[in-house]
């Protein structure tokens, strides 16, 4: 199967609450609106989509119509620190204050409308321990071949 595009849609109660979120805080740009269902994609390159939909719409099977429950929407960012303030000062409820991870990420969590949930992760060098567990080609391409311990970036 070739794929032409592979993004989540989100379910949730308040469609323009969260689509607002997403485009005021997180720089993408609205491709489709209507009062059900708004898609949305990143302003730069490379380009990543999410959508939005109201849980209740009845394009979707009816035992199926729930909220999006326990779903992270990652964003990786080469500043998690510089993300965090902007955010924080912008009034984003942090529900998870920033703190780096021996896996090899510095990371906040921020809630949005709906208790949609962004993980705004920064990859940092993980511990010897976790260096083992990245497939071998994704070491040197996300880490820049640094196998050194966990860099706190503070």
């Amino acid at each position: 199967m070739m794929l032409n595009a592979l993004y989540p849609v989100l379910a949730v109660d308040d469609v323009a609450a969260v689509s607002r979120f997403f485009l005021d805080h997180f720089a993408v740009e609205t491709t489709f609106e209507a009062d059900w269902y708004v898609s949305m994609r990143t302003t730069g390159e490379p380009c990543f989509q999410l959508a939005v939909m109201a849980h209740d719409h009845p394009s979707v099977p009816e035992e199926y119509r729930l909220t999006s429950q326990g779903v992270l929407i990652n964003l990786e960012v080469s500043d998690a620190d510089a993300e965090y303030a902007r955010l924080r000062k912008a009034g984003v409820e942090i529900v998870q204050d920033i703190r780096s991870e021996e896996w090899g990420q510095r990371h906040f969590i921020a809630a949005g409308p709906g208790r949609i949930l962004v993980d705004v992760i920064q990859p940092i060098p993980p511990s010897e321990a976790f260096l083992a567990q990245y497939a071998e080609d994704a070491r040197g391409e996300l880490f820049d071949g640094d196998a050194g311990g966990s860099d706190s970036g503070q």
